[in-house]
């Protein structure tokens, strides 16, 4: 079943000024990722208002590592040629992986300038990343910037003239997998960030979960190879798998470590001596 997309990139034009559904996107994007990081944050201690700051230098961050990260993994050559294009994130054209970055980049700065706890940060952060990501695919689907290999059977086709994708050509739906994953791992994660300690695993899970998700679906993606017949996000996929899985045994022997010995009850008492049967008591 193909599914046929015919939605112009461009929501309206005011002027000289065209707003793209996909900047929409990414600011309700941002916006739920915040409130949603904002709902799980007063359990764990954090201010507000601090937390409002760190949004907005993740937000600055995370775009920039998003499209930066795109730019190295899509034609670098042509930005070099074209160094306006790099800013021009309204049109589409971010790297997820980019934005992680940049946005842990900005956690770290938060616990070292403001005093804010790294960990708990980083848990927040997997929260708002995982459903602003989902909301942010829509506009990956209205672009069609983010598509799979030709396909005869299901699929998305993109009839708009101005589309970013391959006009007129049944295509995998690689953003629509994407946004189905992301939606997946933010239910799972929300319904598990009461039950998992430490602090900082909820983001670890979160880390493993999306780069395993990321291997496969590029799988499908249609992306320069550039290492042993993998994609650059695949390589990243591993890089980030292999860095993850010590920092989950650190922060699982932290709080072993951390865990008190329970009482172990006191060995018994030798009785006192009885008096013999013919001592005479005084």
């Amino acid at each position: 079943m193909l599914i046929k997309i015919g939605i112009d990139p461009v929501l309206v034009t005011i002027g000289g000024l065209k707003i793209h559904w996909y900047g929409i996107m990414i600011a309700l994007g941002l916006y739920a990722g915040i409130q949603a990081a904002l709902r799980d944050s007063a359990r764990r201690g954090i201010n507000r208002d601090q937390l409002m700051n760190l949004a907005l230098l993740a937000a600055v961050l995370g775009i920039a590592g998003g499209r930066l990260y795109y730019v190295v993994q899509n034609n670098p050559s042509f930005f070099l040629h074209h160094p306006a294009q790099i800013i021009a994130v309204w049109q589409g054209g971010m790297a997820f992986y980019g934005a992680i970055f940049g946005g842990a980049l900005a956690v770290g700065i938060a616990a070292w300038r403001w005093h804010m706890p790294l960990w708990s940060l980083l848990d927040i952060g997997a929260l708002g990343l995982a459903i602003g990501q989902a909301i942010g695919r829509i506009g990956n689907i209205i672009n069609g910037d983010i598509v799979g290999y030709k396909t005869n059977g299901w699929g998305f086709e993109y009839t708009n003239p101005n589309t970013f994708g391959p006009l007129n050509t049944p295509v995998q739906p690689a953003s629509l997998y994407e946004l189905l994953i992301s939606l997946a791992l933010f239910v799972l994660l929300w319904n598990l960030r009461k039950r998992v300690h430490p602090e900082g695993m909820l983001a670890m899970i979160y880390l493993v979960l999306y780069s395993i998700s990321q291997f496969f679906i590029f799988f499908l993606r249609d992306n320069i190879v550039i290492l042993g017949g993998l994609k650059q996000a695949q390589v990243t996929a591993l890089v980030v798998i292999a860095l993850t899985l010590p920092v989950i045994a650190y922060l699982l022997r932290k709080e072993r470590l951390a865990t008190p010995l329970e009482t172990q009850p006191a060995p018994p008492q030798p009785a006192p001596p009885q008096p013999a049967a013919n001592e005479a008591i005084t």
